[in-house]
């Protein structure tokens, strides 16, 4: 009864899914260990796909959000991809070769333990809004360089993106290796649904227990990256200066719509005078107008009058609101918000609760950094930590006691555009890694393989009745373990 259940709830199918995830898996089966040269090659029409479409791509996500700045779509996206790609074709064929693992020479003489790097076949991935080429791009480098084949479906909210990409990448790549879809209305949950052999999903943690649930009647694997509220740390030895300016480059880079971006921060006690005054500085100074191609909208109006509200919440329940830029007059039509800062906030305020996803920034202060710790880790366990302290002693207290996905010390954010290091949540904020070679792994399957040698000890040696040699020896052999 209850399989008859969950066979009614599952989600329709459209049939164009269905098609290409047939289609792709056929390829898989009919080559199914694509070699380096075939893995580098489909890495390299990747980066051409980005290269020779860059003023058309631009201008697609420019029109999705409304007003996008060019450099933030150049630096975050094209850049950060371009490189992932760069560096997952560089070390690929390092990445391919069998592992020689341990054997115990004196129950398998002449034989040998392997582990080899398998594609696990098609996988799906379900991209948000807010960097749509980045958390696209970026999977499929480790994807293709794993010899996978890939189902991408894009936001509701990047669908003049969406629409490009279905029309350029079969002449770079074809559909039975890769294939972009539109979210077409709210077909994600269809999507999830799916029978990949992993998928990938980036949003927030609501959606992702949908899509885990999805996922589990195929018991596909999956790699969430949900985000959170991540937050930063300013100790009492690092200049509230400097703070400032690394922070609010953060907070107000894609006017927040970052899932690591910093959510809230901790200051020391008696310094937020002194903070506040240096934000509106830099605000002043970095956006002179935030009417200006330089400064992001929101994506949407749902997603404006929502932090609107939560500012409104904020006010209503005794908080201290600060307009950083309090001369100019955001446009409201094109949703240009402007950047907050909020002080005395309490646990039933909107801002405390929820990922903010905005130019808005929640101020603490703190007295001990047992205080911090204690606060942070009773929350849900962020997607990244940011402390700003010359302290080595501190920075690794921090690391120690308070768990998160990733850590940037006296940064923000910048530990996700390295190369060389994997990128994923922990509990609430996500599970599983990619980028690097933690990329490669996760989209592999390490399979172990064990090759017998010219005669087997174990079937000389150890068949029944046990009573007798065989029962001797394994006790010879456990003593021997043993160290006795």
């Amino acid at each position: 009864m209850n399989a008859r259940i969950q066979e009614l709830e599952a989600p329709a199918i459209p049939a164009e899914f269905q098609e290409c995830l047939e289609r792709q898996r056929a390829a898989c089966l009919a080559q199914p260990q694509p070699s380096h040269q075939e893995r580098v090659a489909d890495l390299n029409a990747l980066a051409r796909m980005l290269k020779d479409n860059r003023e058309q791509l631009v201008e697609a996500i420019c029109r999705d959000y409304g007003s996008r700045s060019a450099f933030e779509t150049l630096f975050a996206e094209f850049f950060v991809a371009l490189e992932t790609i760069k560096d997952s074709a560089r070390n690929v064929k390092k990445w391919m070769k069998p592992q020689r693992r341990h054997i115990d020479v004196l129950m398998y003489p002449g034989a040998s333990n392997r582990v080899i790097p398998q594609p696990l076949g098609v996988v799906g991935v379900i991209v948000p809004w807010n960097f749509p080429l980045n958390l696209s791009f970026c999977p499929l480098a480790a994807i293709f360089a794993a010899g996978n084949r890939a189902m991408v479906k894009m936001s509701e909210n990047s669908s003049h993106l969406a629409a490009l990409l279905m029309e350029i990448s079969p002449r770079y790549l074809p559909h039975d290796k890769l294939r972009f879809f539109d979210d077409g209305g709210g077909r994600g949950p269809a999507f999830s649904a799916l029978p990949f052999d992993h998928l990938l999903f980036t949003g927030s943690g609501s959606t992702g227990r949908a899509v885990m649930a999805n996922a589990a009647r195929n018991l596909t694997p999956v790699t969430l990256e949900l985000g959170g509220k991540s937050p930063a740390i300013v100790g009492p030895d690092f200049s509230i200066e400097t703070a400032a300016e690394r922070i609010m480059w953060v907070k107000m880079f894609n006017a927040g719509q970052i899932c690591t971006n910093i959510d809230y921060v901790f200051l020391p006690e008696g310094s937020r005078q002194a903070f506040a005054e240096h934000c509106s500085r830099l605000v002043a100074r970095r956006y002179p107008d935030l009417n200006s191609d330089d400064y992001t909208a929101i994506i949407d109006q749902r997603s404006f009058e929502r932090l609107q509200a939560a500012l409104g919440d904020a006010r209503a329940k005794g908080a201290t609101v600060v307009n950083l830029a309090p001369d100019q007059a955001p446009d409201a039509l094109r949703r240009k918000m402007a950047p907050y800062l909020v002080f005395d906030l309490t646990p039933d305020m909107e801002l405390s609760r929820r990922e903010i996803f905005g130019p808005i920034l929640p101020v603490r202060t703190y007295r001990s950094r047992e205080e911090v710790a204690l606060y942070i880790n009773s929350q849900d366990r962020p997607l990244a930590l940011y402390p700003f302290t010359n302290d080595k002693a501190l920075q690794d207290y921090y690391i120690t006691h308070v768990m998160s996905g990733g850590v940037s010390v006296n940064e923000g954010l910048l530990h996700v555009a390295q190369h060389d290091l994997p990128f994923g949540g922990v509990g609430p904020s996500g599970m599983g890694h990619y980028h690097a070679r933690e990329g490669f792994l996760t989209f592999s399957k390490l399979r172990p393989v064990f090759r017998q040698g010219p005669f087997s000890a174990v079937q000389m040696l150890f068949q029944p009745p046990y009573a007798g040699r065989a029962r001797k020896l394994l006790e010879l052999l456990m003593r021997m373990k043993a160290g006795k």
